[in-house]
Parts: structure tokens; C-alpha cells; sequence
């Protein structure tokens, strides 16, 4: 599995959108026919201009009866949530969890729609096989700790150090020697920063002094 870094790598490419003049009951067949609950809104330009979701059409429906006449720009929640294609996974889950999103749509720079991505999406990081994981953070550890000569499973830093990295379950286990306690931390922030860790747990030992 390919490295899992921003939406653009688990977003879903093929979307299902609505421009501005849509009716509400072709809305409300696309939500049903694709079995989703909202659906980007497009202006004639491409960008996103807002988004209309189940609550929206709900919203519509009550003490009305001009639903028949209601196009998806009177129904628009403005302006759009969005994400960027190159944002990364953290980024996106942090914004669909604090605005109660199930999913965003994923836009390029100049806020064309290309792309959604939802909770699932963000989640198929978690799907990495350990081995890919640990290989990863063996690879960033030689690179944030200073000069080191690297053995396969592990890396040697200044003579005795060493770092020992094994995963299981998502869960990065790290433990060997480290000449000075402020590397720990740089250890496991580096780790911890590797798509589809869910815990780092890190056991050092400082070298023995001669």
C-alpha cells in the first residue's frame, strides 16, 4: 500500500454533484440513489458554491408546499465546507469531526471540485500492514536523528545508540539507547507522524557511560 499522506491519496474521485437550477426531487433521487446525504452545489464555473444535504431538504419540507418549485441554490447551506486536495489526513479529519461532517468535498486551488472524501476515506490509513508502518519509521527515525551508520532492523547513532522499532496492531513499540533523554522526544514525534500509527509506546535506556 502506497504512503497515506493527504486527501488527494483516499479521497474518491468520481463525484456526484448538482449545479445551482436543480429541483428538489432530482436532489432528493440522487441522495437516494447514491445512498448518500449531501451533495456538492456547482456554480457555472466549476467551484464549489455551497453544499445541500438531507437537513437542508427536511428544513425545506416543513409548512411547506412549494417544494416542487425549489432548486438546489434556494436550499445551499453557503458558504461550503471544503478541503484542499493536498491537505493532509489529520488536517481533514480534525475539520469533519469540529463542524459534524460526514463528508467535505475536495477542491484544487482555484476551488474547482475535484474529489469527496468522507470518514471511510480518512479512516483506510488505519489499513496499513504493520510491516509497511515500521519500515516508515525506521526510515524517518535515520533521518531526524543525527548521523547514523543503519543495520536493517535497526538504526546505530554515535557507536552503542540504537533504536529499535517493531508495530503490531498499529501500535509502534520503540526501545534501545539513546545518549541524550531529549531524543526520545524527537523518537516519537517522528513516529508517532507515520500514517496508520495509533500509539507509540517507547522504552529508552541511556547508554552505560565508560
Amino acid at each position: 500500500m502506497k504512503h497515506l499522506r493527504t486527501v488527494e491519496d483516499v479521497m474518491t474521485h468520481a463525484v456526484i454533484s448538482v449545479d445551482r437550477r436543480t429541483a428538489f426531487k432530482d436532489i432528493v433521487e440522487e441522495l437516494r440513489m447514491w445512498n448518500i446525504s449531501a451533495l456538492p452545489v456547482l456554480a457555472q464555473d466549476g467551484q464549489v458554491a455551497g453544499v445541500v444535504s438531507e437537513a437542508d431538504l427536511l428544513l425545506k419540507t416543513q409548512g411547506t408546499d412549494t417544494t416542487h418549485d425549489t432548486a438546489a441554490e434556494q436550499l445551499t447551506t453557503r458558504p461550503a465546507v471544503t478541503v484542499t486536495k493536498d491537505a493532509t489526513i489529520p488536517t481533514a479529519a480534525r475539520l469533519m469531526a469540529r463542524r459534524h461532517l460526514k463528508r467535505l468535498p475536495v477542491v484544487d486551488d482555484d476551488g474547482r471540485l475535484v474529489g469527496v472524501v468522507s470518514r471511510g476515506d480518512l479512516l483506510k490509513v488505519f489499513l496499513r500492514p504493520d510491516e509497511d508502518i515500521g519500515a516508515e519509521i525506521r526510515e524517518l527515525i535515520m533521518y531526524q536523528l543525527p548521523p547514523q551508520v543503519p543495520a536493517e532492523r535497526h538504526v546505530h547513532v554515535h557507536g552503542p545508540v540504537e533504536v529499535h522499532v517493531h508495530v503490531a496492531d498499529g501500535i509502534a513499540y520503540l526501545n534501545g539507547s539513546l545518549p541524550d533523554p531529549a531524543m526520545e522526544d524527537i523518537v516519537v514525534r517522528a513516529a508517532s507522524t507515520v500514517p496508520g500509527v495509533v500509539d507509540v509506546k517507547a522504552d529508552f535506556t541511556a547508554p552505560v557511560s565508560a
